[in-house]
């Protein structure tokens, strides 16, 4: 039997419909088939053959792709515009707080706001054409057992709300992996979702087994594949991770897709991940184009899996990078690495060639980073066979990046793991006079500059000179975040825009505590205030960190960093805040932060 995924919409929609400006929304609907389950896009059979990202879609339709997802639903309305005259589907995803983001279920203030900027993206884009299913968060659950009952009853509270609203698309709830008790949960606690999405890597192939022993019952779709993740994949003898060629990720690509086809009872399509490029390890491991724009060999797998054939300009490949000799060397050593590429079209190739510092941060929970810092002085000679290098007099770990073009918009990537001996850069860190005051455009004594912006930046705003009431002197810093959901902060830093690729900051030995003044606006507002961001796994990190989460008041109040005890030799990002969603926009102030 057929069974629509919410009940038939009254006069109310069909109001709203003809006020919305978009055609008749396309049902999707999900069919019942013995022990597992079908999608229907208006009345036929569906199967999603995706791809997450928004950019490259001429590329997308032309390769056989029917579907993109998104993780947020920010101004999509473009994006959606742009899918149909493409033919192309799109999964909205709702970004949902995380708590490691300082996102809290148990406030209701940011549970109610967070449910309401939902409600809107759904009254706004339900009738789009284009529109396929709800993803209502992703990986919101958390990275342990994802036991938190009040995530998953916020999560369902939204579906409820969805199906009411919109009686034409299914929901669904992406998850990281089915560890812990995932599914359980999400099937006995989500009863309004319909389709469980799963980001999974590593275990991609073994997912409809496991699934299945996990209690799962629920039609799925597998949100993201491709490569095993960086935190899953094998470390050399530094602990550094060993990133495949694209030839090589291509290769699993192609049989995860296989796999998962082959579920055919419960499995309802796939999305590759991801349809662009992400530094996220390192600047290639998960991208299925390079930085530059030209596709790698996933897209041409995928191209396969879709439509049947190849394309018919086809990447370059590499079946053979290595160092000539010893990866560990010497300061300055020069080294020779051999390259063995070919192009199936027989196109004639070029290399770039790059070295990088290691990021040595794989386990970055889907964060983006900085570009680590680029040597590019490294590389003397070089060909289409390899290049010799010399190594910086910096110890510590370096990725060589091959980048073989065929001059056509298609590309080939590996990298080699490097190590220099000796400590790792640790530059002479100026000596600060104490007391240090923190100005927001720093000064020679103390040169932050409140240049880290983070999260959803575009909602913040600062005044360093703000003449409302200062505490003391003429002036305060006023900061504002105008958005009512997802997190944003500022971070001061020194250099500026560096987020521990570059030497600097100040050793603060002999500070005993760390004192400011803060007040809100309306009172009530909660802001987490830091120190210390950076951490061991950049090669110039700051030597101790501290945080403090507190409601403000409409009254100056100090607060104190207990700094006794404290590694204060490097410090590179000496004071910063951070505000999660709180329901509405809040506006704070800050006077006198000083070390002492």
């Amino acid at each position: 039997m057929r069974i629509p995924v919410l009940l038939a919409a009254g006069l109310a929609h069909v109001l709203l419909l003809a006020a919305s400006g978009f055609a008749e929304p396309v049902s999707v609907t999900l069919e019942r088939q013995g022990d597992g389950w079908r999608l229907l896009r208006a009345g036929k059979p569906y199967s999603i053959k995706g791809a997450g990202g928004k950019d490259h879609l001429d590329l997308l339709q032309a390769s056989g792709g029917n579907s993109i997802r998104t993780w947020g639903a920010d101004d999509l309305g473009p994006l959606l515009d742009e899918a149909e005259k493409r033919g192309l589907t799109v999964t909205v995803g709702f970004w949902l707080g995380h708590e490691r983001h300082g996102f809290d279920y148990n406030n209701a203030d940011q549970v109610a706001q967070q449910f309401a900027k939902c409600r809107e993206y759904v009254q706004q884009y339900k009738d789009h054409p284009a529109v396929l299913m709800w993803a209502i968060g992703n990986e919101m659950e958390g990275y342990e057992k994802g036991d938190n009952a009040a995530i998953w009853s916020a999560i369902n509270s939204i579906a409820a709300m969805t199906k009411q609203l919109d009686p034409h698309h299914p929901t669904m709830s992406v998850v990281a992996e089915i560890g812990g008790d995932r599914v359980k949960n999400l099937h006995r606690l989500c009863p309004e979702i319909d389709i469980l999405g799963i980001n999974s890597y590593g275990g991609a192939l073994s997912l409809p087994k496991r699934y299945r022993e996990a209690g799962g019952t629920k039609p799925y779709i597998v949100t993201e594949f491709g490569p095993a993740g960086s935190w899953e994949t094998g470390r050399n003898a530094w602990g550094a991770a060993e990133e495949p060629t694209s030839t090589a990720k291509a290769e699993r690509y192609q049989a995860v897709y296989a796999a998962l086809a082959a579920d055919r009872d419960l499995n309802l399509g796939s999305y590759a991940f991801i349809w662009g490029q992400k530094q996220e390890a390192t600047a290639t491991w998960f991208g299925m184009f390079l930085p530059t724009g030209e596709k790698l060999a996933a897209v041409d797998a995928m191209t396969l899996a879709w439509s049947g054939q190849p394309p018919a300009n086809r990447c370059p490949v590499i079946t053979g990078l290595a160092v000539q000799g010893e990866t560990l060397v010497e300061p300055g050593a020069a080294v020779q690495v051999v390259l063995q590429a070919s192009d199936p079209d027989n196109d004639p190739l070029t290399v770039r060639w790059e070295l990088r510092r290691d990021a040595k941060n794989y386990n970055t929970g889907g964060d983006a980073q900085a570009p680590t810092t680029l040597y590019a002085d490294a590389v003397t000679r070089s060909n289409e066979e390899g290049a010799t290098l010399t190594m910086p007099q910096d110890g510590g770990v370096y990725r060589l990046y091959a980048f073989v073009d065929d001059g056509k918009q298609a590309a080939a990537v590996g990298n080699v793991l490097l190590k220099v001996k000796g400590p790792e850069p640790e530059a002479i860190v100026a000596k600060a006079t104490l007391p240090l005051l923190i100005d927001a455009n720093g000064t020679p004594e103390a040169p932050f500059i409140a240049s880290g912006w983070m999260g959803a930046a575009k909602s913040i705003a600062m005044d360093p000179r703000s003449a409302t009431q200062p505490h003391t002197g003429e002036t305060c810093l006023r900061a504002s975040y105008n958005q009512a959901d997802a997190w944003g902060g500022v971070v001061w830093q020194h250099p500026a825009q560096d987020w521990g690729d570059q030497p600097g900051g100040r050793d603060l030995t002999g500070a005993k505590t760390l004192t400011f003044w803060a007040r809100g606006e309306q009172g009530g507002e909660k802001v987490k205030f830091l120190y210390g961001l950076i951490s061991g796994d950049k090669p110039f990190p700051d030597t101790a960190k501290g945080e403090l989460t507190v409601e403000l008041t409409t009254e100056w109040k100090q607060y104190k960093f207990d700094l006794q005890g404290k590694d204060l030799h490097r410090i590179k990002t000496p004071f910063g805040w951070v505000a999660a969603g709180q329901g509405k926009p809040i506006v704070f102030y800050l006077d006198g932060i000083q070390y002492e």
